[in-house]
């Protein structure tokens, strides 16, 4: 369902309210599930925004889905996961697909698709439900990692919160196509068109203390191959040919940990 009929909301769309109207542009803006879920699938980052100590913060995080369940995961003592239970919450994921270079800074803009959705962060306490959250949040980012590496420690359990987000709303945003021309006299000659953004995966690199006889897993073969084959125009390369090198983990959920 399109922003430009709100008076209904199907089962497959999410209604149409004060809280998640497209206003700027409403004829970019989608409320069926199928384009706000696409969006979600697509994303690695979500910026949750929260109030904290009476100021508004915004944090970001990886994430999971399932259905019309966000799942969100960080250390006990984390900002997100000290809020009251129930906070509302407001969560944006955006996929940059180009720069639209106008021959104007007014007309110039973006090709992007955004989603943002409202709802309220709940700590899961049950133990299924919280392995289930988190599995969901590793097979976003690497569909198959979960069933290749052992199952989270009861202690590395115990340190970590496990969050749900039950879309309450949520709208998408889309802006895809060329430049929209102003008149201005005398801009003429200025260079006008697009330029594409497109996220690609490098090649894996080892871990130093991983022993050399131990081959690369399925999830990141089959995460390379997969961007091998939508990429066009990029060289081919062997998932088998990587470097060696030595990276910090960590367990938060946050990107910027």
């Amino acid at each position: 369902m399109r922003a430009s009929d709100p008076s209904s909301h199907p089962a497959d769309s999410y209604a149409v309210t004060s809280v998640n109207r497209v206003r700027r542009h409403p004829e970019r803006g989608h409320y069926d599930r199928a384009t706000v879920h696409e969006i979600l699938d697509r994303g690695l980052v979500a910026h949750v925004a929260l109030v904290d100590d009476g100021r508004p913060v915004v944090i970001p995080m990886a994430y999971g889905r399932d259905h019309d369940r966000l799942f969100l995961h960080g250390a006990r003592k984390s900002r997100i996961t000290t809020a009251p239970v129930g906070e509302p919450v407001s969560i944006a994921v955006t996929l940059v697909d180009g720069l639209v270079v106008a021959r104007s800074t007014f007309d110039s803009s973006m090709n992007y698709r955004a989603v943002v959705i409202h709802g309220r962060a709940v700590e899961l306490e049950d133990a299924a439900e919280r392995l289930h959250a988190l599995r969901c949040i590793t097979e976003h980012q690497l569909p198959g990692r979960w069933d290749e590496v052992r199952e989270p420690s009861e202690q590395e359990l115990k340190a970590t919160v496990v969050l749900a987000v039950e879309i309450e709303a949520a709208s998408a945003k889309v802006r895809a196509g060329g430049v929209i021309h102003g008149r201005t006299p005398g801009e003429e000659r200025a260079w006008a068109g697009l330029v594409p953004i497109t996220t690609v995966v490098g090649q894996p690199i080892v871990d130093g203390e991983v022993p050399l006889d131990v081959p690369l897993p399925p999830s990141v073969r089959r995460l390379c191959a997969a961007d091998a084959a939508l990429s066009v125009g990029r060289s081919a390369h062997d998932p088998d040919a990587f470097t060696t090198a030595s990276a910090p983990r960590s367990a938060s959920g946050s990107v910027t940990d």
